[in-house]
């Protein structure tokens, strides 16, 4: 019989906003100055801040991630019909922008050892689609991808790196900051990230040019005209001096919030020992995550029997074993939220007829062989990596403001599940 717990009192959340007192003078700086729209210094200092912590020449505040990564496709000139290859397990906000423009993404599995873009199947993909030019590459969970052999393989090819930073801003990859290895960098201060706006997003670049384009499609693209003039298309994307507020009071922070994160991931990482479980992986040779959330995957001779239709999930307890989906319901059933991992864009109902690209070429004649029977190529591995990480991984409460007895009998309860 598995062991009862108490409900928490709170819930403790999956990664919540952290707030310190100091986003509140800013706001009230940007009301009694009455700079309440997408003018004042709050924005002008976030775009300052953020571009010397990165790296980078210029950054502007935009209205969400997404909108960064909208504009980003523009800047990289996709047009209706050209494919692009993206990151395959990701939240869609890093692929839509892509359809935005007409363009078609073409879907690139999952590596085991960070759970990001496969740099084996990016080159295959090459073989199959010359002609791309253009490559989105998101950093899962503030774990920084194979960024040298990705740029290796873009710079062979003529392509330009779009990099969807949203959830890894603060992590390095051999000491250098996420959010400035492409020619067009996104990143997101939605409520959950590691600092936040509530809302807002950044575009980060070291091309003058590219910069000026995205102020000015930003703000309705519009004319250095005395009256409202218009040549071409433009967005209502440009960050708000309120929201820039929360954001620069946010900023000294972001290190208090890594270091936090951390501290999760490393008591997770003690409290699952013995468990036939393992944490979200990452190079600690060559990179430094935010550790944005910590992610948990079951060992297969851990799993017991899982199926998921489109929105259910159905499994059978076994002794010994558990799955992704008793140990949500489990962490539900006594106030805390866990989540799936991110279903990868290629299983997705609106993304399931693009293309996909495993190490061993075109993966969408192999997926169904793998869920039916675990098919796998000639090294032994699952064909569709991002689709055996889905079925066996889950995101674990994250939130910094968890304390370590709170995380503990988190702990104790999933440890439970395999009772």
């Amino acid at each position: 019989m598995k062991e009862e717990f108490t409900r928490f009192e709170n819930k403790v959340w999956l990664s919540s906003p952290t707030m310190h007192g100091t986003e509140l003078e800013y706001i009230k700086e940007a009301y009694e100055s009455n700079w309440m729209s997408t003018v004042g210094k709050n924005i002008d200092e976030v775009e300052r801040q953020i571009a010397e912590k990165l790296g980078v020449k210029y950054a502007v505040a935009l209205s969400a991630g997404t909108a960064a990564l909208h504009l980003a496709m523009k800047l990289a000139g996709i047009k209706r019909g050209d494919k692009v290859f993206a990151s395959d397990m990701t939240f869609d906000a890093t692929v839509n922008p892509i359809v935005y423009e007409g363009g078609i993404p073409v879907f690139i599995d999952t590596e085991y050892d960070t759970w990001n873009m496969d740099p084996v199947a990016l080159e295959k993909a090459f073989e199959i689609y010359p002609e791309v030019k253009v490559i989105v590459v998101a950093h899962l969970y503030g774990t920084p991808g194979k960024i040298d052999e990705i740029r290796r393989i873009a710079d062979a090819h003529g392509a330009v790196i779009v990099e969807d930073a949203a959830e890894s801003l603060g992590a390095t990859y051999k000491g250098v900051q996420t959010g400035s290895f492409g020619s067009f960098n996104c990143i997101s201060f939605n409520g959950n990230k590691i600092i936040t706006g509530s809302s807002g997003g950044m575009l980060l670049t070291n091309d003058k040019d590219a910069a000026e384009k995205v102020r000015k499609w930003s703000t309705q693209s519009r004319e250095n005209a005395p009256w409202y003039q218009h040549e071409e298309l433009g967005y209502n994307y440009r960050m708000s001096n309120v929201i820039a507020g929360v954001v620069r009071g946010q900023i000294p922070f972001l290190e208090e919030h890594i270091a936090q994160k951390k501290a999760i991931y490393e008591r997770y990482k003690e409290g699952f020992k013995g468990l036939p479980v393992s944490m979200n992986p990452y190079d600690a040779e060559n990179s430094e995550p935010n550790f944005w959330l910590s992610c948990m995957i079951i060992k297969p001779e851990g799993m017991c029997r899982q199926v998921r239709g489109e929105c259910e999930a159905l499994y059978q307890s076994e002794p010994g074993k558990s799955c992704p989906t008793e140990i949500l319901e489990t962490l539900a059933k006594y106030n805390a939220e866990g989540r799936p991992i991110w279903k990868p864009m290629h299983m997705q109902p609106i993304y399931r007829m693009n293309p996909f690209i495993t190490r061993e070429g075109n993966g969408r004649a192999k997926t169904n062989a793998y869920i039916s029977g675990g098919s796998v190529g000639e090294d032994g591995r699952p064909l569709d990596v991002g689709m055996d990480i889905f079925h066996r991984g889950l995101c674990l409460p994250s939130d910094n403001k968890m304390t370590a007895e709170q995380q503990d009998k988190i702990i104790r309860i999933i440890r439970s599940c395999f009772d």
